[in-house]
């Protein structure tokens, strides 16, 4: 699983090369997540319409390395964007992937942008 954690690495705007039409809009629930895949990536890809924003981060959630984390709680600390985990409540910011109450790694986290209905997902390749 190591190998697979190694797979992410955080993506800055501009340092995308590649914006992958992901879904519609009205695909991903809103205030929820669904997971997308790209390549050999699982991506987590969240509506947050509380804040008027869409956020992507990988799937794998670094505690115990399993694909949940788009499947994760929605919620806000302090004015940032977080997910917990499902499985373990461990949170992380969906603006720069910090584990936001303990001792793991951060998360690698995505650009998204919305264009006629379609949500992208920015990669560096």
């Amino acid at each position: 699983m190591e190998a697979l954690f190694q797979q992410y690495s955080p993506v800055a705007l501009d340092k995308v090369t590649v914006w992958f039409k992901a879904c519609q809009e009205h695909d991903i629930p809103e205030n929820g997540g669904a997971c997308v895949k790209y390549k050999n990536k699982q991506i987590a890809l969240y509506h947050f319409k509380r804040k008027q924003k869409w956020y992507a981060c990988q799937n794998l959630c670094p505690h115990k390395m399993e694909m949940v984390l788009s499947r994760g709680m929605l919620g806000d600390s302090e004015g940032i964007a977080k997910v917990a985990c499902p499985m373990h409540k461990r949170t992380f910011s969906l603006e720069t992937g910090e584990n936001l109450n303990g001792d793991l790694p951060s998360i690698a986290t995505f650009p998204v942008k919305v264009e006629n209905g379609f949500v992208y997902i920015g990669f560096s390749e």
